[in-house]
């Protein structure tokens, strides 16, 4: 039964929490962005203000095993900072018995990087490159063997279970979706993790008209299955960014050297066919900052998207672009926006990413709803002073996308059921 952390008493209690550190950090390990941990304090701040003791527990980047580099000990002071109270440190997540035993109300425990252990994510690790394939059936069988010990033991630290790491909720890993089942009673999402359940809700089934979606990016295959569960579900599709190219070209237009995919134009018809069956408004680009080459000290020039010249690429959406885009956004109630429409990490080419960044802080000042996701989407928000001016900034990106692609994210089933 899911219980809700506002009702829960804590008191007296240990609450294991699962939460999203994988903050970055530098060549010295200090933390250079620690949005993920503030996002985290309400929920951490509600177990030890109700009188409960806190055993928090996170991943950090991709460790192939121990690993300094990855330690989540580098972050202990931040946390500690963070939450106003001294945090403690469990060197290894599974040899914690003792300071777990020992830890008061009010009290925290930070264990160690579970992915220290391949039991977390449960993939096999070290395998031969000429492995075969018996010898790789037999080491995920074992994997899977040793990980309901793994998922037992960190169960057993706690007497009540919380996941607040929406960035990995689309992982069915043990910390995330597997040790919900020790707590069938005391499981619940943290206060981040029912933002984000919200928002997409808001979006996918709540959603007033007209609904706007901006997708943007590189590439169509990244974000086909967004597309084709997104048609059918909105008014306006605005489709930018380098994936742009693909649906350009399938119609026939001449796109010089820009990024495309030829294998997914097929896809790319069937989706622009599908949004003129359902009475989608599908949007692309209509003009295009073109560049010589693929650097931010190119030449440039403004193009028709279907008319760019053999060794130039489109690299950013262009004013006429945007025009178009401003008159569908502030026409919009509820507006999605995952994806950049230009080469964002280039500063010449960060313009048409900036301007939809000011149009939805704009249309949330309207009144629309609008849900922000995606790196260099969160990025653009953010650098432009707007996080806090749009209605939701989404801190999974990963798990936003398989979401509005209509899955069920094993993070969630897990509090669910």
């Amino acid at each position: 039964m899911q219980q809700f952390i506002d009702k829960y008493d804590f008191a007296g209690k240990k609450a294991i929490v699962r939460v999203d550190f994988n903050v970055p950090l530098n060549e010295n390990f200090e933390i250079t962005d620690d949005t993920r941990i503030r996002a985290a304090v309400p929920t951490l701040k509600k177990v030890l203000e109700k009188g409960g003791a806190l055993i928090i527990m996170s991943h950090l980047g991709r460790p192939k095993g121990v690993s300094d580099k990855f330690s989540l000990k580098h972050i202990v002071g931040r946390v500690s900072e963070r939450l106003g109270v001294p945090v403690q440190f469990a060197e290894d997540c599974m040899k914690a018995e003792s300071q777990v035993a020992a830890l008061k109300p009010g009290e925290v425990l930070l264990l160690e990087n579970l992915r220290f252990y391949a039991e977390e994510e449960g993939k096999p690790r070290g395998l031969a490159e000429d492995a075969t394939d018996e010898q790789k059936d037999a080491a995920k069988k074992a994997v899977k063997a040793s990980q309901k010990e793994f998922v037992k033991k960190l169960a057993s630290y706690a007497d009540c279970y919380i996941n607040d790491a929406f960035g990995t909720a689309h992982r069915a890993h043990a910390s995330t979706a597997l040790i919900a089942a020790y707590f069938p009673d005391d499981k619940m999402f943290g206060y981040l993790m029912e933002g984000e359940i919200k928002a997409i809700d808001n979006v996918l089934h709540k959603a007033q008209r007209p609904l706007t979606a901006i997708i943007g990016g590189s590439k169509v295959s990244s974000k086909l299955a967004v597309l084709k569960n997104l048609v059918g579900k909105v008014d306006n599709l605005i489709i930018g960014g380098g994936m742009g190219y693909t649906f350009i070209k399938a119609q026939g237009g001449h796109i010089g050297d820009s990024l495309h995919e030829d294998e997914l134009m097929p896809d790319a018809l069937a989706i622009i066919e599908e949004a003129r069956r359902k009475g989608v408004k599908l949007a692309l680009s209509v003009e295009t900052l073109a560049a010589n080459e693929f650097s931010n000290d190119a030449d440039t020039k403004l193009v028709s998207p279907y008319e760019i010249p053999e060794g130039w690429e489109g690299m950013d959406a262009g004013p006429a672009s945007l025009a178009a885009w401003e008159e569908i956004i502030m026409n919009s109630k509820t507006v999605l926006w995952n994806g950049p429409v230009g080469v964002f990490e280039m500063e010449k080419f960060a313009g048409g990413t900036l301007k939809i960044a000011e149009l939805l802080a704009e249309a949330t000042k309207k009144g629309a709803y609008t849900l922000v996701g995606g790196g260099d989407s969160v990025a653009a928000v953010t650098r432009m002073g707007y996080a806090d001016k749009v209605s939701y900034v989404s801190t999974g990106g990963g798990a936003m996308l398989e979401a509005i692609e209509g899955k069920n994210l094993p993070g969630i089933a897990a509090i669910r059921e």
